[in-house]
């Protein structure tokens, strides 16, 4: 089991509840008095936990090993997703993938960063930081969802674009703005959701929706707390200060209006219970699937840029 810092006296809890469990005799009131009694002080002992978190401790949570990322959500939520590969230029980045898949009925475009689970599988995703052909690729797929009228779902995760001399070469900066640009103008609705790590413009590639969300312990912000601190300190020793000037997380960025709203995870975090968090992402898209629906293709763009182009504006 993958367990922060901040996680293993709860841990430590469920460890010694579990060993009463094993032990108790069911007819011993004792024994089932002492084992309500913990169960009470762990879940006590979540909350405390969870809703007091500092920034630093909820980027943590977003990096969590065990944390569901775009795949997870995908096949948890679809009946029938499709894959669909490469940009039609140079290759197919696994840092991004897409497809057609299939909620309920109906058939949505469904884009994200992927990372990996273990060392292969991380080569494999480059870390979920995509490459030019990532973004190019993910472009593509929208303007696809656009001819065939299908809403389009992004799941953001990502700890940046990749930085990478090649990708520089081919266009790094060109790719993440020119997606920028024409998924201001898409057609269609465009729901974005922040699953995770939401760094720079690696994450605002595929982020400019009719509506932006977050997961409770996700993060957004044009720079990692690491790099900030090595930036502004010189050093990473001040990453913890950092997160908390960076206003990053999901009631951070909700509270300046830069996000439309947050999406609450299980208590613990999503990776404690993928199934109900994938659910509550699902109704999500959904309802604001029947929200955007109503609206004409025309009011959707309007309202859209009108969002991105006030935000950070004074009035005096």
């Amino acid at each position: 089991m993958n367990l922060l810092d901040f996680e293993k006296p709860i841990a430590e809890l469920e460890a010694k509840l579990a060993d009463m469990k094993h032990l108790a005799n069911d007819s011993d009131e004792s024994v089932k008095s002492a084992i309500q009694a913990l169960e009470k002080k762990i879940t006590d002992l979540k909350k405390e936990t969870f809703e007091n978190l500092t920034g630093w401790q909820r980027v943590q949570l977003s990096r969590h090993p065990d944390r569901p990322y775009t795949l997870d959500y995908i096949y948890e939520i679809t009946t029938d997703f499709i894959e669909l590969h490469g940009d039609r230029t140079v290759s197919d980045d696994k840092a991004m993938v897409g497809g057609f898949g299939t909620i309920d009925g109906q058939t949505y475009m469904l884009i994200g960063q992927q990372k990996g689970r273990n060392t292969k599988q991380r080569q494999l995703r480059n870390f979920g930081m995509a490459n030019p052909e990532g973004y190019r690729k993910a472009l593509r797929l929208m303007k696809l969802a656009e001819k065939f009228n299908k809403p389009i779902v992004t799941f953001i995760d990502t700890p940046g674009a990749f930085p990478g001399l090649e990708a520089e070469e081919r266009g790094q900066g060109e790719a993440i703005a020119r997606n920028l640009k024409e998924m201001f103008m898409l057609k269609v609705p465009v729901i974005c959701i922040i699953i995770g790590e939401g760094a720079s413009g690696g994450a605002l590639g595929i982020a400019i929706g009719d509506r932006v969300l977050m997961l409770e312990n996700s993060w957004y912000s044009v720079i990692s707390p690491e790099n900030c601190s090595a930036i502004l300190w010189r050093s990473w020793d001040f990453k913890e200060q950092a997160a908390e000037l960076l206003k990053l997380s999901s009631k951070d960025m909700h509270a300046l209006k830069l996000i439309d709203g947050v999406i609450k995870e299980p208590l613990g975090g999503a990776h404690t219970d993928v199934k109900a968090m994938a659910a509550e992402v699902k109704k999500v898209i959904q309802q604001l699937t029947s929200e955007l629906n109503k609206l004409s293709p025309e009011d959707r763009i309007t309202q859209r840029i009108n969002k991105f182009t006030s935000m950070g504006v004074v009035k005096e």
